[in-house]
């Protein structure tokens, strides 16, 4: 496959990140691998966190805003009765309790967090506060008040018991912190908690089946063939309407115009070209029945 094909590509790379890479990292193996220059993931793996990492590459990266707000699914490993300044096993030990607490008595508090809750970020987290991110901060020994944030967490389930460690499964909007609800939980508890492990399972409709381990997908930076690897844009909102265009339609998205919309799909949907295409990102305008763009894409 030529350079020139190659910098024309658009679309996701799914990549099963590894434990000890931060988010960043990935993207430029992938800018680097893939020579182009417009990638960025949708949603930040702390290094110590591995899994499902969605990296848009090309004009796919107008994407970005809506792939960003799907839900994820996380497996998180916690370990009760410490506490750390980072929730995670990597910050500096705050306390230490002894866990007397029975499987029924953690599954009971455990489940008090599912619904639409309020959270307040970690301390070393990248919200900005005053213009600098929060874990920045934290480093200079500033004491970070962060602002309680409203997130849904749809499911908790109890994966494993082995005191004082626990392994759950959380499925949750994007914007939540797991190691927040780890330090939450042991609060709640009495006994104090900390995020010891987390893997991403799913992000969007992306799970770990579509993600390509790292390494080999810099096998196929080198043999070229990585675009084997590469999903269509038109499949990063797949939970979304789709909505296919005649030529007629066609033409009309493409210069930024309205087209008859049908009431009942949803507030958005994607516009889809003959050949699959991703043309537009449509939004409902219920006053009018009509079909707004609001991202147009180039087709060729």
């Amino acid at each position: 496959m030529s350079d020139e094909i190659r910098n024309d590509a658009s679309g996701v790379l799914v990549v099963d990140k590894p434990i000890g890479m931060t988010s960043h990292d990935v993207v430029q193996i992938i800018r680097k691998g893939t020579n182009i220059r417009r990638a960025g993931h949708t949603g930040t793996l702390d290094p110590r966190a591995s899994g499902v990492l969605v990296i848009l590459v090309g004009p796919a990266v107008r994407l970005s805003e809506y792939v960003s707000a799907s839900d994820k699914r996380y497996q998180a490993v916690i370990q009760l009765g410490t506490t750390t300044d980072t929730f995670d096993a990597d910050g500096r030990v705050l306390s230490t309790t002894s866990v007397d607490i029975s499987e029924k008595q953690f599954n009971d508090v455990l489940q008090s967090f599912v619904g639409e809750i309020q959270q307040v970020p970690p301390p070393y987290s990248a919200v900005k506060v005053k213009g600098k991110k929060a874990y920045e901060l934290a480093r200079e020994g500033e004491e970070v008040d962060l602002e309680p944030r409203m997130i849904n967490v749809y499911n908790l389930e109890l994966l494993e018991w082995a005191p004082p460690e626990a392994v759950i499964d959380v499925y949750c909007s994007s914007g939540t912190y797991v190691r927040s609800l780890a330090h939450d939980l042991g609060e709640k508890l009495g006994c104090g908690a900390h995020l010891i492990g987390l893997r991403r399972t799913k992000s969007g409709r992306f799970t770990l089946r579509d993600a390509v381990p790292l390494r080999k997908l810099r096998e196929a930076f080198d043999e070229n063939t990585w675009t084997d690897h590469l999903i269509p844009a038109a499949e990063a909102l797949s939970d979304w309407p789709a909505i296919d265009l005649t030529p007629e339609e066609l033409d009309i998205v493409k210069h930024g115009r309205r087209i008859a919309g049908i009431p009942g799909l949803g507030k958005m949907a994607r516009a889809i070209s003959a050949d699959g295409d991703l043309v537009s990102l449509l939004e409902f305008d219920a006053e009018t029945n009509e079909w707004q763009p609001k991202k147009v894409f180039q087709i060729n």
